[in-house]
């Protein structure tokens, strides 16, 4: 099946050029693109995508999507430390280079037919006695939704467009310039994404970058879930992509960043300078990938993650959003008896729980074991407590809503990702600065609202990990006090 990811059957480039003309208002191929590369990057089940060159008349000047007239908050504030300036956002050289996605013919009426057989066969299994629990026509219905979005590149566009504005501010994430006034539902024009995918840091190797990289990747997910709850839902190493950046430099005399140049479309790209030293390198037997990436960071580039593929998001609604916290919760307060009732009373079909009190006991004792490896938080993997908790769903017939289910089954593939890279990754570490900046939103007024409206779950959660962060730093403190002899030093 993997071989559908992008070497499924090719539609004609007649057909291609058809549909990009029909984009551009009926405009002559030949008057579109300066180049355009007549082989496809990839072919999908859905669609295929090529890359081309606009020309300058039609190339975007810069990112018009989210400019503002007035300089964002953000970059008026002084950095408060160096590891935010490291993270600072890089200014972007336009480029007239673009992805063009390409729906194939008739795939809307195929999607359809499909939909239908399965829709008919899930009618017939939910017939059979003891199987309605599986309720496989609403599974159907749901799946035929999901194809459904990715079947309007509008929707795509939108997407990118709202990941830009949320991400406008924030380290180092960066997701593609869309053109929407070009593209329609059979088309999707966007800026192209010049990277190396994350799949060849997994197979060779990070380097001196690994940790950097899968820091960055949790960082940017967990702002998608807990700030803006607007999450990429089909985030596999495929859609990530590495590039590499010199930071803005920074005259730490005076506390302030040196204002570079506008960039311009003719300016030069270092980082695509940067990709062609390291692409050669892929699979080398010796050395070589990791010797090039420590030489790149020797001369001060930092790695910039490139979100691609945006077809598919998920957003909680306000029930599942306190469900999802609620886990969250349990972890971090160790009540695990309280998020299991929860759950039953908030499930979909709560009548149809088998044992609900030992549904409730078993999740007091999953949390249970992970308080007692509260100081080894290497240990902890929150892709195996959330995998216990989806196990225990299933025996116990606790039915969640789909979304929810799909940013669990996130939060598994981003944390297997980035344990491959760094061993010794801590979600739960990693999402205290975002709890605080959540807290500090307008002053806290956002976090004192859900307050007052009954909600503290959010509350709960960052007071919990703040005081576990706190008892472990302890902990720590001492152990080095005794092992490196601070206590009472010899002279």
């Amino acid at each position: 099946m993997s071989s559908l990811h992008s070497n499924a059957p090719a539609h004609s480039l007649r057909y291609t050029k058809k549909s990009i003309e029909k984009a551009f208002d009926g405009r002559p191929f030949a008057d579109i693109f300066e180049e355009f590369q007549d082989k496809p990057l990839g072919v999908g089940a859905i669609a295929q995508v090529y890359k081309a060159k606009l020309r300058s008349d039609l190339a975007a000047s810069g990112d018009t999507d989210v400019s503002d007239t007035q300089a964002p908050k953000l970059r008026k504030r002084v950095r408060k430390n160096v590891d935010r300036v490291v993270k600072a956002t890089p200014q972007r050289i336009p480029s007239s280079y673009v992805a063009i996605k390409v729906l194939h013919p008739k795939v809307e009426r195929l999607v359809r037919r499909d939909l239908r057989i399965m829709s008919c066969f899930a009618a017939l299994i939910n017939a059979i006695p003891t199987m309605e629990w599986f309720d496989f026509p609403r599974e159907v219905a749901q799946f035929g939704e999901m194809m459904r979005l990715q079947l309007d590149l509008r929707i795509e566009a939108a997407n990118l467009t709202m990941f830009r504005k949320n991400f406008r501010d924030r380290t180092t994430a960066w997701f593609p310039f869309p053109y929407a006034e070009h593209t329609t539902r059979q088309v999707l024009i966007e800026e192209f994404a010049s990277g190396i995918p994350l799949a060849a840091f997994l197979e060779d190797g990070g380097g001196v970058f690994q940790k950097e990289i899968a820091d960055e990747g949790l960082d940017a997910f967990l702002h998608m879930l807990l700030i803006d709850n607007f999450v990429h839902a089909d985030l596999h190493p495929g859609n990530i992509m590495v590039r590499f950046y010199q930071p803005e430099s920074m005259d730490l005399s005076l506390g302030r960043h040196r204002q570079a140049s506008a960039p311009t479309p003719n300016s030069k790209d270092v980082t695509e300078e940067v990709l062609a030293r390291l692409r050669p390198h892929r699979h080398a037997h010796n050395n070589e990938w990791t010797d090039q990436l420590a030489q790149i960071d020797a001369e001060g580039y930092r790695p910039q993650l490139i979100f691609i593929d945006t077809g598919l998001v998920t957003a909680l609604n306000a029930t599942n959003r306190t469900n999802f916290l609620d886990l969250f919760k349990a972890i971090a307060e160790f009540d695990g008896y309280r998020a299991g009732h929860l759950m039953v009373e908030r499930c979909r079909q709560p009548d149809a729980v088998i044992d609900k009190e030992v549904f409730a006991l078993r999740m007091q004792h999953l949390v249970l074991g992970v308080k007692s490896r509260t100081f080894a938080l290497g240990n902890i993997k929150i892709g195996d407590v959330l995998n216990e908790v989806l196990s225990m769903v299933r025996s116990h017939h606790v039915r969640m809503e789909g979304d929810f289910v799909n940013v669990v089954i996130s939060i598994l593939l981003l944390e297997g990702i980035g344990r491959s890279l760094d061993p010794n990754l801590d979600l739960f570490k990693s999402a205290l600065p975002i709890l605080r900046e959540l807290g500090a939103q307008g002053g806290g007024t956002s976090l004192l609202k859900s307050v007052r409206e009954g909600d503290t779950s959010m509350l709960k959660v960052w007071v919990g990990l703040e005081a576990r962060r706190y008892l472990q730093a302890s902990a720590e403190q001492v152990e080095a006090c005794v092992r490196y002899d601070q206590l009472s030093p010899n002279i």
